[in-house]
């Protein structure tokens, strides 16, 4: 069983609804029309363009274009951390936190997940290491994202608690610990609930996509559930890291709240 072909006209129909909504939306006044229309049209380029790179990187193989690809996925993700966050670290900080707890955990659990679990041949191939790559980040850079967000607005929000806790003799892993775990859940919480809802409320992405392409379900089964844990894998590594490094640097040697070292805004 094949999947059927799409004709691109077949898909200016699916964008048609696009731009109702967009209609919808300017009728109605909600201000996010050019928002939404930027945001197709950004999706459609970007995904032909990526098509294109995939059918070359795929013919070709090798493990170093495969690596720089992988590279410019994570550079790429770092930049979209950074944008995410209301409060971030000065002196791209919040970059470096980002892209390396993402590439301590997204990085470590892709590959470990091809050589050990899934093994193709070559360990490398592009077919199963770049998509399994794209996943982990994706959802990887969504769970840093909340947790620093949700961790610098509760430093800034609750200063006097943190304050009052290190005067009266605590530990700066104490006095903001509250704080590190409320972040750590928020990082968490999507994939969780990814989890919970998946085959009852929503049938994934990948699982529906492979259907779609003609694989039997019972194989696309075993890939989500795969793909599921190595994403909640990933996610949570990567969130524990980046939460527990930024919350050192909001402290300085003499165990002291640094805000300072906080911007005012998404915008600065």
């Amino acid at each position: 069983m094949s999947a059927i072909e799409l004709s691109w006209w077949q898909l200016a129909l699916a964008a048609s609804l696009v731009l109702a909504l967009a209609a919808c939306t300017h009728a109605a006044r909600l201000e996010v029309s050019k928002s939404l229309l930027v945001a197709a049209a950004r999706t459609a380029i970007q995904l032909a363009l990526i098509g294109m790179v995939l059918e070359v990187l795929f013919a070709i193989g090798s493990l170093h274009w495969v690596a720089l690809m992988g590279v410019a996925m994570l550079l790429l993700a770092g930049r979209e951390v950074v944008a995410r966050q209301k409060h971030r670290l000065r002196g791209g900080w919040s970059f470096a936190i980002g892209t390396t707890s993402m590439f301590i955990s997204a990085f470590s659990v892709t590959v470990l997940t091809l050589v050990a679990v899934i093994g193709p041949e070559p360990w490398y191939r592009p077919q199963y290491a770049i998509p399994l790559l794209g996943m982990l980040l994706g959802n990887t850079m969504t769970g840093v994202a909340l947790a620093l967000d949700r961790l610098t607005e509760s430093a800034r929000r609750s200063r006097a608690i943190i304050e009052n806790r290190l005067m009266l003799g605590e530990p700066w892993q104490q006095a903001c610990g509250d704080f590190r775990r409320d972040a750590m859940r928020a990082g968490l919480m999507p994939i969780i609930n990814s989890m919970a809802a998946a085959g009852i409320v929503s049938l994934p992405g990948m699982m529906t996509g492979q259907i779609l392409a003609g694989s039997p379900p019972a194989l696309a089964v075993k890939y989500q559930i795969l793909i599921m844990f190595t994403i909640a894998a990933g996610t949570g590594f990567g969130t524990f890291a980046a939460v527990a490094i930024c919350a050192r640097r909001l402290f300085d040697g003499r165990e002291r709240l640094r805000l300072d070292r906080l911007t005012n805004g998404a915008g600065d």
